[in-house]
């Protein structure tokens, strides 16, 4: 059985990305590689066979002039005298029927002396010591010359120091390919290894997912490479579809039961206008009252729909510069009546230019519903002021936008409750409202890469939208 596992996770090994890209980079090098051997040894060889050429030739020369000094006698007389010295040059003086008169050669290969000249390919001979047992024939090339007389001079040169080299320098090379060959197949295969176990984890971690646990995540390492940076692209994205589900599952909720009231409340009024006694008047009350329930519905929903659309990107626009102090001036200025008529005072004293980039009406309609909020829960009984204030911080590289009250603020540890769907901080839902202001503002700062803070205003609450500055 453990065979069989080990087959099994072996062929799951070469069934890798990675593995197959090894595979293929050592197959490229190790034709690369044999290639390079081949080109190698005859390149030696060639060169060794030039040297030896180049050998033989001045050893022509000098023979040629002992010819010139003392003819053929004296040639002969000097090439009997250079045979007995030890080296790799070959020397043989033979008459008009081959018979060898000189030299350090007992026998040649047939045909040798047929032609003169440079001997078309290496041929073998006999030294006059006999070779071990299993020793191959010598081989040499050679520079044939015959004379007028009929007498035949071969001047040559033994290739067994070239071929020795010729096999080190391939031997060498086939031993280093070896190396490097087996080295690797080994990296190849623990890379293989690892990367598989990587890919296991990241596959348990993804089955536990699937299985509706979303808060688990992908394994990252320490090696910061494609695979932590994959797993790290998909754990954002995993933590954004854990923020959503969750957004989803606390809407869901927050709908079943803030819907249900006013549902209720229409339903009701309907039940009791039948009930009682028609008149015309008691239709009509029951009517309005319904038709006002009704349109708080249709708030709430267009409120819900307007985030969904902010949030999924569907309310796309071309970024362009917006100066908040202009925003600021035209909203304080529609704005100024209805606090006052709420009893309270609104005061501007944003001052520009505070440019952002964004969309115009996204941007006025976040700071509406900050502005409607402060009109709602940021003046007591005895009136107060709605500040909007600006500043920029120009190391940030950021500019703010501050709608400031008086009221009786959130506690810090509320905030960040305060800004999710339907979350209402009173309890009693008393006060009105549907608790999607916040959490639509928070939305359109996302998409403007920038946040909604709340902090504290002693006494009261500052709501700041901060963006990234533009230019």
């Amino acid at each position: 059985m453990s065979q069989v596992r080990t087959r099994r996770r072996f062929g799951a090994v070469f069934q890798t990305t990675a593995v197959r890209l090894s595979a293929l980079y050592l197959l490229l090098f190790s034709v690369c590689a044999i290639v390079l051997i081949f080109y190698m040894t005859s390149l030696a060889a060639g060169f060794f066979m030039s040297e030896t050429r180049q050998a033989i030739e001045q050893e022509v020369r000098s023979l040629d002039r002992v010819y010139q000094r003392g003819g053929m006698r004296g040639l002969v007389v000097a090439i009997d005298r250079r045979s007995r010295a030890p080296g790799a040059f070959v020397y043989l003086v033979a008459d008009q029927t081959g018979r060898i008169l000189a030299g350090n050669v007992r026998s040649l290969e047939p045909g040798v002396l047929d032609k003169q000249g440079w001997t078309p390919r290496p041929f073998a001979y006999e030294k006059f010591r006999p070779r071990a047992v299993g020793d191959r024939s010598p081989h040499a090339i050679a520079n044939i010359f015959r004379f007028d007389n009929g007498m035949s001079v071969l001047v040559g040169r033994d290739l067994g120091e070239p071929e020795r080299f010729r096999v080190i320098v391939q031997r060498s090379l086939m031993f280093a390919l070896g190396l490097m060959a087996l080295g690797g197949f080994l990296i190849w295969f623990f890379i293989g290894r690892r990367a598989l176990k990587r890919i296991d984890a990241m596959s348990a971690a993804s089955a536990g997912i699937v299985a509706g646990d979303l808060s688990r995540r992908l394994p990252v390492s320490r090696a910061n490479d494609e695979f932590d940076r994959l797993s790290g692209s998909l754990n954002t994205m995993l933590g954004r579809i854990e923020t959503l589900n969750d957004g989803l599952r606390e809407v869901s909720d927050s709908i079943a039961h803030d819907l249900k009231t006013p549902l209720t409340r229409l339903r009701n009024r309907a039940e009791d206008a039948l009930r009682k006694k028609p008149t015309e008047a008691g239709y009509r009350d029951a009517l309005e009252d319904m038709i006002a329930e009704a349109d708080q519905l249709i708030r709430v929903f267009n409120a819900m729909l307007q985030i969904s659309r902010v949030e999924a990107g569907y309310t796309k626009f071309t970024p362009e510069p917006v100066d908040l102090a202009a925003v600021a001036d035209e909203l304080a200025e529609l704005y100024a009546p209805l606090v006052e008529d709420a009893g309270g005072h609104l005061e501007n004293t944003v001052t520009g230019p505070l440019v952002a980039a964004g969309s115009r009406e996204l941007v006025g309609q976040a700071v509406t519903n900050l502005l409607d909020n402060a009109i709602k829960y940021g003046l007591t009984e005895a009136g107060g002021t709605v500040v909007l204030k600006g500043r920029a911080d120009k190391a940030a590289g950021r500019v703010e936008l501050l709608v400031c009250d008086g009221g009786k603020g959130i506690a810090p540890d509320d905030r960040e409750r305060a800004v999710r769907r339907f979350e209402r901080l009173d309890e009693s839902r008393t006060e009105p409202g549907s608790g999607l202001g916040l959490s639509l503002v928070d939305a359109i700062m996302r998409q403007h890469g920038g946040a909604l803070r709340l902090e504290d205003n002693g006494p009261g609450l500052c709501a700041v939208l901060s963006f990234p500055a533009s230019g």
